[in-house]
């Protein structure tokens, strides 16, 4: 668990930790030091450059807030990316070591910072069970280990420190010197001792009040006075210690689950440390038959017999090199889940409801997002080297074979390459944008694989997408309304055999598709069917289609079932990669239409253009027109054109996309034909002229 406990910047234990916005710790002193004024900042670099997330604060578009915490300022509350405040207010800026987000202050700088009592907690635990000595508190460098605690100044000191800062002289003879040990207990007696007559858990601005209420709008622990105040009416108020209940049970559900992946991870490794051992058994069986099997064969085979132990052995190693990679792999996921898992536990042991919800999103976050990526990657686990050499030597050869003496994988009794396979026509199938191809082998020729040759939809050459001993193939991610030739060849030890016959495989002229579920964020939510899609927050999250396109022409729609408020959702489409936390089309990677209840405007790379009137309500329908034949982008509202054509010159593969908030609620509606456009109106009656 030490790298959960220690800072980013000193690499050591934490001391006096805090909490950034994006719930990264850092240690105090740390914050401090490395804290910059603006007037460097702007010397360095424009401040609107510090954060690329960042958006303006004078922006109709923008969907960031800036808020103040308690008790003074930071630019930017624990649950939103640290936003750009106005110029005169900002005087300190903090980029986080981890993530690189700035976080701006007032005067006070760092000290605004919430303590972040439960790591200093799980540090001060964690180093009393292994007996972790405390350090020098007046290292100007890499603090040393401490030697002595003096009772009256409360200062660990090294023995250098010692003798420079607290020479045993005039008043300082009279202090009271002990060892560390002594004084982290003393230290520990009357922190608990304070924190009792303090009586911990009283609101900050109300401070003869307790706190027993959560506002899960702003995320803020609250008393009964701070309920009835009018800037929480409207807000989602719940009793302080249900809410602290509710989320350690969500935290502990999602341990459970990452620890029955960790369990199967173990017993994984252990099973590739038994075939390690099964290896070295078969190698070791092989190396004797060889041995008595050489030994009865004339002179001439013996500098053969220690080229093929050679082999064997060879084969043996790179098998075994091979599992203790995945084994080192395994360990190393196994070790980061754990050291989560152990510091998770230690959470749930927080007594105190405020600071367990300190940190208690930011925990489930982390352990759903590695049990999502354990879903992903146990499929790449699975062991793909048997636990035996497949090797069997043929002894028959005769003594003028001896140079082609050699280990065969399998023993073959066939002496002609294969004759072409047999494609199976009605299993022979095409859906949406995938193809399944099955086929069977002509007895009596021995087969050791096949080849599935396609072409690439427009009648060009044939490219291998298939090598193996399967005999059905289904291959994605081909283009729509094309009809793709392929065929199929065997091959064994004597080569490859003729082709089959050759079959076309006509795709889907229009394309249904759903959204993809595959790594959303948490806030999204899908229906079950993946076609109606909500987002659980204000802040804008980009939803992409489960189909890219490269070419044709293709139609869908998205109805509007809510609509609230002043909300702005985008539509369009987008690379794999764009950004999934800002709105489609602030950067490079989308191009949209963004709307509200009175008008629109196209946007890409954050520009927007095209301002036009009309817009949507609940019921409303959005068409996306991507003709990728013509290389532009279209948009429809109501059956109706919105503005001109918005995007040309469009080249390669793009997804279909949308960014909403909690506001608005939309389902998508695919394989629809494309509208009629003013130009194929007009190719049209050219048409009948000419008739």
């Amino acid at each position: 668990m030490e790298e959960e406990i220690k800072c980013a910047v000193c690499k050591q234990f934490f001391t006096n930790p805090v909490l950034l916005p994006c719930y990264h710790a850092i240690c105090l002193g740390c914050a401090i030091q490395h804290q910059q004024t603006v007037q460097n900042l702007e010397a360095s670099d424009s401040i609107d450059n510090v954060d690329a997330d960042k958006l303006s604060v004078l922006s109709e578009t923008d969907s960031g807030v800036v808020c103040s915490s308690r008790p003074c300022s930071y630019i930017g509350s624990l649950g939103y990316q640290a936003q750009s405040p106005p110029s005169n207010s900002l005087c300190f800026s903090l980029p986080c070591p981890v993530c690189k987000k700035a976080t701006f202050f007032d005067e006070q700088g760092a000290k605004n910072l919430p303590s972040f009592n439960l790591m200093k907690r799980i540090v001060e635990k964690y180093c009393e069970s292994r007996d972790i000595g405390s350090k020098c508190e007046l290292c100007e460098s890499v603090a040393r280990d401490a030697t002595i605690f003096c009772d009256q100044c409360q200062v660990f000191y090294c023995d250098a420190c010692k003798v420079k800062c607290h020479p045993m002289r005039g008043p300082l003879l009279k202090h009271s010197l002990i060892s560390p040990h002594q004084g982290r207990i003393l230290l520990k007696n009357r922190q608990a001792q304070k924190a009792k007559s303090c009586e911990s858990g009283r609101c900050f601005d109300h401070p003869n009040e307790l706190l027993s209420h959560y506002c899960l709008l702003c995320r803020y622990p609250l008393c009964g006075f701070c309920v009835e105040e009018q800037r929480h009416g409207s807000h989602d108020i719940q009793p302080l210690s249900s809410i602290c209940k509710a989320s350690k049970t969500e935290l502990s559900q999602s341990l459970q689950q990452l620890s029955e992946k960790a369990r199967a991870v173990t017993e994984f490794i252990q099973r590739l440390k038994a075939a390690s051992e099964k290896l070295n058994a078969s190698c070791e069986e092989i190396e004797t038959a060889i041995s008595i099997q050489i030994g009865a064969i004339i002179e001439a085979l013996k500098a053969r017999e220690q080229e093929l132990i050679g082999f064997v052995r060879q084969d043996r190693d790179s098998k075994v090199r091979r599992l203790k990679e995945q084994v080192s792999t395994c360990t190393g996921k196994l070790q980061k889940t754990t050291g989560l898992m152990q510091f998770c536990i230690e959470a749930l042991k927080e007594t105190d409801p405020s600071t367990f919800l300190q940190v208690s999103t930011m925990l489930v976050h982390r352990v759903s997002s590695l049990d999502i990526t354990w879903q992903n990657e146990m499929a790449t686990l699975s062991s793909r080297i048997t636990p035996t050499l497949d090797l069997e030597l043929d002894s028959d050869s005769v003594v003028r074979s001896v140079e082609l003496l050699n280990f065969s994988r399998m023993k073959l009794d066939c002496h002609d390459a294969p004759s072409a396979p047999f494609l199976i026509q009605e299993e022979c199938v095409a859906e949406n944008n995938s193809i399944t191809v099955a086929w069977l082998s002509h007895p009596p020729a021995f087969v050791e694989g096949y080849v599935l040759e396609l072409d690439d939809g427009s009648g060009g050459t044939f490219r291998e997408v298939y090598v193996g001993k399967e005999t059905v193939c289904t291959v994605d991610g081909l283009h729509f309304n094309s009809l793709y030739q392929t065929r199929v060849k065997a091959f064994n030890s004597c080569g490859e055999g003729p082709y089959s016959e050759i079959i076309g495989l006509h795709t889907a002229e229009v394309a249904w598709f759903t959204y993809e579920p595959v790594d959303i964020l948490p806030e999204i939510k899908l229906s079950e069917d993946l076609l109606t899609a909500m987002v659980d927050s204000f802040e804008h999250k980009v939803i992409l289609g489960s189909l890219g396109f490269s070419r044709g022409v293709h139609y869908w729609e998205y109805k509007i079932d809510k609509y609230e408020g002043s909300a702005d959702p985008a539509f369009g489409v987008a690379r794999i990669d764009v950004s999934r936390n800002m709105m489609l089309g602030k950067d490079d990677k989308g191009w949209s239409m963004y709307v509200d209840h009175q008008r629109s405007w196209f946007m890409h790379c954050n520009v927007h253009a095209d301002r036009s009137d009309g817009g949507i309500t609940s019921g409303s329908t959005v068409g996306i027109l991507l003709d990728l034949d013509r290389r532009q982008l279209s948009f429809y509202i109501n059956d109706e054109p919105q503005g001109p054509v918005a995007f040309t010159d469009l080249h390669g593969v793009f997804y279909p996309a949308i960014s909403i908030n909690r506001n608005v609620t939309v389902t998508l509606h695919t394989a629809l034909d494309p509208p009629a456009t003013d130009t194929d109106d007009s190719g049209n009656e050219e048409d009948k002229n000419r008739d």
